[in-house]
């Protein structure tokens, strides 16, 4: 029988992805039957499983897993980490050797890397939110096992000095870095210059380091005249070459990306027009802001650059300037029509009305992907007109969700303009 051959139960996979990227667990009916009939025959010759929260639980208890030594698991909450790794009651976690997990505090991380994972030496994990105080006391010995690690994170005010980097202090012998960091509400930038004195040279055995960290910080906590030279010139001072840098400057704040080449991360937000020409392959869910105007051009950079994008957000109140526009349409390749092949989600509830025409008129973009719409009821129906525009149906026709933020009884020429709905 196939399913038990060992080549095929090495590695174990329990969940699904959606075209919107959300994991979710296989059917109820072939999670009971692999429980019953099938684990409990080949767990000698599992080394890796990959779970969903929702049937987690029945699979960890099915089998005994005795070489168990890779597990990543997808939605799990506070009350699973307690469960199945700090209390260790159920089910034996001494052998895993790897761990890649999404927790919902600091507490989850900070619990299971209080000694009882003892060989494990690699370490992925998402945070979903920073509390403002730890719920418990744990222990903080050092890590010298831990070879691999991963941080995905956000961090308020100084969440990122008080708990990131005490953690990172522990892995004296850490050879592989990977931090994904979100700080809002700093005082100061995190620059070349913090990253070497803060975390570098706590790591002698640190070969491969790869980060994204953006940093909000109030304006008048930023030196007059920053500049992206700048920032780039503190990673130049360290020796750092292959890292590039976004100031993303607001009215009362500055957003600074600081990150390493080529950009490995699946989701970037807040850059602005004066985004680098870089590679940005990797990135399926982006977020544009800006005070000045996002012109035509901009939009075919960012098709250019983002090419595998599947979620937008445009988050702009300046109007397109018509008369730049009407220029441009002279040059054949400026008026060219922008195409996102792999766009599936497109968030326009925080713009001006004209970057709704941008994206539905199909002679300025093509969506043919397109299946959620995030949008304000009012500008939809304007720049529709009523429904009914033809320029505009093609973009619109495979739609699925469409999300007003408010209840609307829709007419018959809704649902006619969108016929999946």
């Amino acid at each position: 029988m196939i399913v038990k051959e060992k080549t095929f139960t090495n590695t174990l996979t329990f969940v699904l992805t959606t075209i919107t990227d959300n994991i979710l667990s296989i059917g109820d009916l072939i999670v009971d039957r692999f429980c019953t009939n099938i684990l409990p025959n080949i767990d000698y010759n599992i080394r890796s499983l990959i779970l969903e929260s929702q049937s987690m639980e029945r699979i960890l208890l099915a089998a005994n897993y005795p070489n168990l030594t890779e597990l990543k698991l997808y939605n799990v909450n506070d009350h699973i980490i307690s469960r199945h790794f700090t209390a260790l009651k159920t089910w034996s976690s001494f052998n895993l050797t790897k761990l890649c997990v999404g927790v919902c505090r600091f507490d989850d991380c900070f619990a299971l890397l209080d000694g009882r994972l003892k060989q494990l030496n690699t370490f992925i994990v998402n945070i979903d939110r920073m509390d403002d105080e730890l719920s418990s006391v744990y222990n903080m010995d050092d890590l010298p096992n831990m070879k691999c690690f991963s941080l995905t994170c956000r961090c308020i005010t100084n969440q990122y000095d008080t708990r990131v980097l005490p953690l990172l202090h522990r892995m004296i012998k850490l050879e592989e870095l990977t931090l994904n960091i979100t700080n809002y509400e700093r005082t100061t930038l995190i620059d070349g210059t913090q990253i070497n004195n803060k975390i570098l040279i706590h790591m002698p055995c640190l070969r491969k380091f790869t980060f994204h960290i953006s940093t909000e910080v109030e304006l008048h906590h930023i030196p007059h005249h920053l500049s992206n030279e700048d920032i780039q010139q503190t990673f130049t001072n360290i020796g750092y070459q292959q890292v590039s840098c976004i100031l993303n400057c607001m009215f009362y704040s500055v957003r600074c990306h600081i990150f390493s080449l080529p950009f490995a991360f699946s989701c970037l937000e807040y850059i602005d027009n004066a985004f680098p020409p870089i590679d940005f392959s990797c990135v399926r869910e982006l977020t544009v802001r800006d005070e000045i105007p996002f012109e035509h051009e901009f939009f075919i950079r960012i098709a250019r650059f983002f090419p595998l994008l599947k979620k937008l957000s445009v988050v702009n109140f300046k109007p397109q300037s018509q008369m730049k526009h009407h220029l441009i349409c002279h040059n054949n390749e400026l008026c060219t029509t922008v195409e996102y092949p792999h766009l599936i989600s497109l968030r326009l509830q925080y713009s001006h009305i004209c970057y709704v025409e941008q994206f539905l008129n199909q002679s300025k973009t093509h969506l043919p992907q397109l299946t959620i719409l995030c949008i304000k009821y009012d500008q939809l129906s304007l720049v529709t007109n009523n429904f009914t525009r033809n320029a505009t149906r093609r973009n619109c026709a495979r739609l699925k969700q469409i999300d007003f933020k408010r209840i609307i009884v829709h007419t018959k020429e809704f649902y006619d303009y969108f016929p999946l709905l």
